[in-house]
């Protein structure tokens, strides 16, 4: 028990409120399933049952990597930007030729992290969209083989943006000066920003079904309505307004745009990578979220939102 109250101890209790409030929501979840099981035996829940389930485990992995330890949170976040890389470059085409550039891509991984745990945000800002820019096309140039060369080096560096520099504005985030959030530094940042992408999909998905008529992208994402989007857009920027005081400095009218910026940059990031999956001729990046398809399906809208989160609290809070 005395272990239990000094690990506790470590944390802002905003963080732990909030990491609170995500059990609370996955509890009542896991009962609303279970009401639903009784209430109708004839009906197939099994998929909504295996994605309440996933989400107990993405929600525990997340809240413990980025509240135990700050080299670990980076860890973490390196590894999900290798597995997101590693699913992209599964799916798009590439010539034999070309994979042994691909070593280049991977090796960008550990470095660009690194600049994060130094907090050297000068490197960070530039080492993907320039040096490694210049280091792809530059091995595959003393490959010889021009074929596909300018597919290849587009789909290759635009893959590393979104995986490993869209995501690292997530773990940088994590370095913030504590100072600068008085309510619990870059993990309650963090969490912010995470958890209102994550309900915008969710909250999004849910005002569809219930009463989308009109499509935004029918030839990109059918599934997208405008009264999906707009109810999406209204519980988020409510979310953002009362967990604001909560877990960042943002005063009233700057956790509006906060919530603006995650709901409209996670709807973006979204279909974006749905019009990937459409020009593949996918339904799903993977399998390893049961539930939900692969890492991609899962962390699309963050490949917008966290970027453009980040400059916002950067530039008006640090």
């Amino acid at each position: 028990m005395t272990y239990l109250s000094n690990f506790l101890s470590r944390f802002s209790p905003n963080v732990l409120w909030a990491m609170g409030g995500i059990v609370g929501i996955l509890v009542l979840a896991t009962i609303i399933v279970a009401i639903l099981k009784m209430a109708k035996p004839g009906k197939d829940f099994g998929e909504l049952s295996m994605r309440v389930r996933t989400w107990w485990v993405m929600a525990t992995v997340f809240c413990l990597a980025v509240t135990i330890n700050k080299r670990i949170s980076l860890v973490f976040i390196a590894f999900l930007s290798f597995l997101a890389l590693k699913e992209y470059l599964s799916m798009v085409p590439t010539r034999r030729a070309h994979h042994r550039v691909l070593f280049w891509a991977y090796l960008a991984i550990p470095f660009q992290f690194l600049w994060i745990g130094l907090e050297w945000y000068g490197m960070f800002i530039i080492f993907i969209p320039v040096y490694m820019f210049f280091i792809l096309n530059i091995r595959m140039v003393a490959i010889g083989d021009t074929e596909d060369f300018l597919r290849s080096a587009g789909t290759l560096h635009w893959g590393m943006m979104i995986t490993v520099f869209s995501l690292g504005h997530m773990a940088y985030l994590l370095v913030l000066p504590s100072a600068g959030n008085p309510a619990g530094g870059g993990p309650a940042l963090l969490l912010y920003l995470v958890f209102l992408t994550q309900f915008n999909d969710v909250s999004q998905y849910v005002w569809g079904k219930s009463f989308g008529k009109h499509k935004i992208t029918p030839s990109v994402s059918p599934n997208k309505t405008w009264e999906g989007f707009l109810g999406g857009f209204a519980t988020t920027l409510a979310l953002a307004f009362f967990l604001a005081p909560l877990l960042t400095p943002l005063t009233r009218w700057e956790s509006i745009l906060a919530g603006t910026i995650i709901s409209v940059g996670g709807f973006l990031g979204d279909v974006t990578i749905s019009a990937i999956k459409r020009d593949l001729g996918v339904k799903d990046t993977g399998a390893s979220l049961p539930g939900h398809g692969g890492i991609l399906d899962r962390i699309d809208s963050l490949t917008y939102a966290a970027p453009l989160f980040f400059h916002f609290i950067y530039y008006y809070h640090y």
